[in-house]
């Protein structure tokens, strides 16, 4: 069956079931709508079913469309993918994956300052929970949060980061001293490795019971700080530049004991050192951080109090 179909009716179909329109899909293909209209026709006959319900204004797809533009959907993306992939063996890419909200709160907003120092560079930039699998050859770069799981990789825990409370100033004014977040909403990060009942511990307190917003990302709990709904146990390394602002600070800074932890680290297969678009963002990142090559021994401490304070996380 597949030695009687073209590939450029396949290709019509996809485009097509895509876009919902035989004339977007001409013009994506650079085709006129007859063309493509043709096209999908013959499939149509050789395969002996009808793929596309047609009017006069739009067409949609049948249950055998749907069925066939599953498996060819899937077809087409693996295939942009691989030739994507295989495009981007040249120096000028660079593709990292990146936890989310180091991607959202520190990262996006740097990568103006890297694509003007390596203008010649393309960085494409993907944010999730799920570690990058190296060995399919999708990402080059991985900023992982927690110990990396992959096997074979250059590993540079990134700069320690500090934990304390984050709110709005407003709110502020009514924290001086630890016991006063008792009569406080506290915000919680559910995924941080860092929670309230280890502050409050390293605090000599006891935690309270926690009610009221929960988030899995800690740039939602930065953002619903900001607003003055509450305080956020955060990294003053995700929220630098709430901080810079204005639009949070760290009412207890100079008289409480915070949590200084390695939360971040940087990773990619040894083998990508090689290429220069790759040790030429480990190397930014890195500096950026003032952290060590990767390649050179670095220490990984564990979670720990920071029992000076955190001076510079005031804002």
């Amino acid at each position: 069956m597949l030695s009687n179909v073209p590939i450029s009716a396949i290709r019509a179909f996809e485009a097509a079931a895509r876009t919902g329109s035989f004339r977007d899909a001409a013009n994506e293909l650079h085709l006129t709508p007859s063309a493509v209209s043709h096209a999908i026709r013959k499939l149509e006959e050789t395969l002996r079913t009808v793929l596309f319900e047609r009017s006069a204004r739009s067409v949609r797809l049948t249950p055998a469309g749907e069925n066939l533009m599953r498996h060819t959907g899937a077809a087409f993306d693996q295939l942009r993918r691989g030739l994507e992939e295989v495009a981007a063996r040249g120096p000028q890419l660079v593709r990292v994956h990146s936890a989310p909200s180091f991607a959202a709160q520190w990262l996006a907003p740097r990568l103006a300052q890297f694509l003007a120092a390596y203008p010649k560079l393309e960085v494409r930039l993907a944010a999730s929970t799920d570690y990058a699998r190296f060995s399919n050859d999708d990402f080059d770069i991985d900023i992982v949060y927690g110990p990396p799981r992959a096997e074979g990789v250059e590993v540079a825990p990134l700069v320690e980061e500090t934990v304390t409370p984050l709110c709005a100033p407003a709110l502020a004014r009514s924290i001086k001293k630890p016991i006063d977040l008792l009569e406080q909403t506290l915000i919680r990060s559910d995924v941080k490795q860092v929670q309230w009942h280890q502050w409050f511990a390293a605090n000599g307190m006891e935690a309270p019971a926690l009610h009221g917003m929960r988030f899995d990302r800690s740039f939602l709990a930065i953002a619903t700080a900001a607003e003055g709904l509450g305080v956020a146990l955060e990294s003053t390394l995700l929220a630098e530049r709430e901080l810079s602002s204005g639009r949070l600070v760290a009412p207890l800074a100079d008289c409480a004991n915070d949590i200084r932890y390695v939360g971040h680290r940087l990773t990619y297969p040894r083998a990508s050192r090689q290429r220069s678009a790759v040790r030429a963002f480990a190397d930014w990142i890195l500096a950026q951080l003032g952290v060590e090559n990767p390649g050179s021994s670095h220490r990984d401490p564990t979670v720990r109090p920071n029992l000076a304070g955190t001076k510079q996380a005031k804002g």
